[in-house]
């Protein structure tokens, strides 16, 4: 099994930056891609960054520009920096992890392990 816990929720204002971070633990050896997704009250949960094992990166276009994914493989920890926040980006964030261990397309990859999610508030 595997565990995903984040950290770094908050609240900040509106312009402001805040840094994620989730560390996997128990059976990882077989991870490959590791996201972040986002679910606003009221709304469907939407992915927000991805990234592989080998660093290929696949964003949602509201994070364009504004976060970056990325990821210690070493320590099992991946991180999305979110900058020039805007209240619209207010959310719980949470991180997943396939089941890997191969890469085949952003189109093909399940995850199958979820954390509990860190709350993001983005005051106007």
């Amino acid at each position: 099994q595997v565990q995903l816990v984040e950290s770094g929720g908050g609240l900040v204002q509106a312009g402001g930056s805040l840094r994620l971070s989730c560390a996997a633990s128990g059976s990882i050896f077989r991870i490959n891609v590791m996201g972040w997704y986002r679910q606003a009250p009221g709304k469907q949960r939407e992915l927000v960054a991805a990234i592989t094992k080998r660093g290929n990166t696949n964003y949602a276009d509201f994070g364009e520009g504004r976060f970056t994914i990325s990821r210690e493989n070493a320590k099992n920890t991946v991180f999305l920096q979110m900058t020039s926040l805007k209240p619209e980006d207010t959310a719980v964030y949470y991180c997943a992890a396939d089941k890997g261990p191969i890469f085949t397309g952003w189109g093909a990859v399940r995850y199958d392990y979820w954390g509990q999610g860190t709350q993001v508030t983005v005051s106007s």
